[in-house]
This record gives structure tokens, C-alpha cells and sequence, in this order.
């Protein structure tokens, strides 16, 4: 039988004249992991912020098991010993090393013995790959580190459900692989997760459930393969098919390859698409691009945009290439040329028109 670790009714927040958050209703199970999505500014954190009583609901009711905590007689600190909050910053004591950061919530509100919270606390950095980081101080960590000594924080208090407001919006890539390594781990122990993330392969991968926040609360939700490839609501839809679109508008012969081959690595690894498509797709632009500054633009300066799209449910990856100047399709160039070679073997289709004296290109990658 189901067992309720959460539940929101008619949750209202607003800022001034901003609303926020109109009447939100949630309900969440034990063992649910929980992603919120959606554009910058239609209420994730402050979702979150409310749940945890950070931020003061204007109107509804929010309750932890059986236990309204909007009600003015609760007592707040013994509920939030149920939830545990990650912020998008790590808030370590810096003053405390990481073991004095770990204990000091159960020694001093659950009045656990010292030794027994030691001994939980190396248990628990273990767990987050850190048990050598004992002693450090938070100044002595990386931005992975103490994000994950801050979930180890977290779980010494064992709480009922886990709330991550973006725990890798302040990290590069690697950090953010770091930490989110340890979330699939706390998936895997059935803990209840909610977490607000821009990083949508993880979301698809981590949740049984995914909410899209817009227009002021949950406005579409299902599983993950509901809301990536077959959502039915119109501004998911335009959400979730922007997300998977790289953009690119060259205006200089010294643009920068390296650094847009960095940026296309960096954006598809969030979408979760294989290694060896990401090289094939910067190799075939890299292709594309020496072909066109080479015949198109000797003398001119380029005017060249790129857009590619990527369909994860077929696995698609599309690109529409548009430039100026006379016609021109590389796939009819010189056949001996190694480029144009290659560029043909790394497409599965392809193709060219021209009109207004622009060149369109479409491509599917292999």
C-alpha cells in the first residue's frame, strides 16, 4: 500500500505583485525520486523553499506524512528533521571540518551520542567517496566535494525525503558528474528524492516522475519518457524541443573551433548522447565549416547560422545549415577532396536548396 511522505494543497506564493506559486497540488509517495523542470522563473525553487518552510506560503496547506506544517502551532524544527535540503550553494560551516560539519545536527538537535554520530559520519562519507576528507577543512575541497560532504550533511539527520535544489548549478562538468553519481546512488536505496535540475538526461535517467513547472505550478507531469518524448501539453512541447537545440552564428573567419566543439561536447552530454555521434557531429561541422571559409568565403566575410537538433526518443540528430553567397552544395565538390569524403560518410541523408542568394543544408549525422 501506498505509503504519503508529502502532500501540497492549494500552495500560493507570491513576491510583492509576482505570484509564483497558484494552487499547487502534489502528492508524493515514499520511494519516489521526483524531477522538477521548466524555464528559469516559473517557481522550482521556490517549490522546494515552501515544502521545507524556507519560504512562508501565502495560502494552502503543506503536509509531511500526517502532520500539517503550515499550521502556526507545529513545531518546524522537529518536522524539518524529516527533510533534508541541498542548496544550490553548500552552506558548510566553515569553521568546522567535514566531521564536525556531518555531526553537529544530531549531536545537537537529536541529541545523539558523539561517538555514534562519528561513526555514522564516516559511514556516510564513504558512501560519498570522501572518507580521506575527515579532517579537511570546507576551504580545502573542490565545489563536487563539498556539495557531496552537504548531502552526506543531509542524510546523518536520516530524513524521510531529500529535497535538491539544483546541487550542480554552481559546478563544471566534471564536479557535476561528481554529484550526481551520488544522487543516482541515493536513488538506488528507495530514499524519496525531489530535485530541480536543468540537466535533462540525468532527469530522464534519475525519476519516476517528472514535473514541468510553468505558469505558476505543476503544468504537466508523468514519467520521464512521457514528458521527453511524447508530452501532449503545448508549452512542453516548445520546452522540451528547444532544449534539444544547438544554435551557432559564425560572422568571422576567426571564429573559434575549439571552442565551439567545447560547447557542443558540454551541451549534448546533457541529453545524454553517445560519445562517438558527439565526436562524428563536431568532426562533420569542423568538415563543413573548412569547405565553406575555403570556397565560399575567401574574400567575404561569413554569415553562416547552425542549428542542431537532436530527437532523443529516435535517436535523431538533424542539422540545418544555412550560408550566404552563391550557390553551393560540398556534397557535389571535388571527389578526390578527403573532406568531402568524409563529410559524405558521416551523413545518413542530406539536403540543399537555395534561395534570396542563401544556401540551406540539412543533415542527418549517422
Amino acid at each position: 500500500m501506498a505509503d504519503t511522505v508529502l502532500t501540497v494543497k492549494g500552495l500560493c506564493k507570491s513576491f510583492g505583485t509576482l505570484s509564483v506559486l497558484q494552487n499547487v497540488n502534489l502528492t508524493v509517495e515514499r520511494g519516489e525520486r521526483i524531477a522538477l523542470i521548466g524555464p528559469s522563473g516559473t517557481g522550482k525553487s521556490v517549490m522546494l523553499r515552501s515544502i521545507a518552510m524556507l519560504e512562508k506560503p501565502d495560502a494552502g496547506h503543506i503536509f509531511v506524512g500526517d502532520t500539517d506544517i503550515t499550521h502556526r502551532r507545529v513545531n518546524l524544527n522537529l518536522i524539518r528533521e524529516k527533510m533534508g535540503m541541498v542548496y544550490q550553494g553548500f552552506h558548510l560551516f566553515s569553521h568546522m571540518n567535514v566531521l564536525e560539519n556531518i555531526i553537529f545536527a544530531p549531536v545537537k538537535v537529536r541529541k545523539t551520542a558523539k561517538s555514534k554520530a562519528e561513526e555514522k559520519a564516516v559511514e556516510l562519507l564513504s558512501m560519498v567517496g570522501l572518507r580521506d576528507k575527515l579532517h579537511a577543512m570546507p576551504e580545502t575541497l573542490s565545489g563536487g566535494q563539498k556539495q557531496r560532504v552537504a548531502i552526506a550533511r543531509c542524510l546523518a539527520m536520516e530524513p524521510d525525503i531529500l529535497l535538491l535544489d539544483e546541487p550542480t548549478s554552481a559546478l563544471d562538468p566534471a564536479m557535476t558528474a561528481e554529484v550526481l553519481a551520488i544522487v543516482r546512488k541515493l536513488a538506488q536505496t528507495g530514499l524519496t528524492l525531489m530535485l530541480v535540475t536543468h540537466e535533462m538526461s540525468f532527469a530522464a535517467e534519475f525519476a519516476s516522475r517528472v514535473l514541468y513547472m510553468d505558469e505558476g505550478g505543476v503544468y504537466e507531469q508523468g514519467t520521464p519518457q512521457h514528458i521527453f518524448e511524447t508530452p501532449a501539453k503545448p508549452k512542453t512541447v516548445s520546452f522540451i524541443n528547444r532544449l534539444k537545440v544547438f544554435e551557432e552564428h559564425i560572422e568571422s573567419t576567426g571564429f573559434d573551433f575549439v571552442a565551439m566543439n567545447a560547447r557542443i561536447e558540454v551541451y549534448f552530454q546533457k541529453y545524454g548522447l553517445e560519445k562517438k555521434r558527439v565526436h562524428n557531429l563536431q568532426l562533420l561541422l569542423e568538415e563543413i565549416l573548412v569547405l565553406l571559409f575555403r570556397e565560399q568565403y575567401v574574400q567575404t566575410q561569413p554569415n553562416i547560422r547552425i542549428s542542431v537538433e537532436y530527437a532523443s526518443g529516435k535517436k535523431e540528430v538533424k542539422l540545418n545549415i544555412s550560408y550566404s553567397g552563391p550557390v553551393f552544395d560540398p556534397f557535389e565538390s571535388d571527389d578526390d577532396d578527403i573532406g568531402v569524403r568524409l563529410i559524405r560518410g558521416l551523413c545518413a541523408g542530406k539536403e540543399h536548396s537555395y534561395a534570396g542568394e542563401l544556401n540551406t543544408l540539412v543533415l542527418l549525422l549517422k
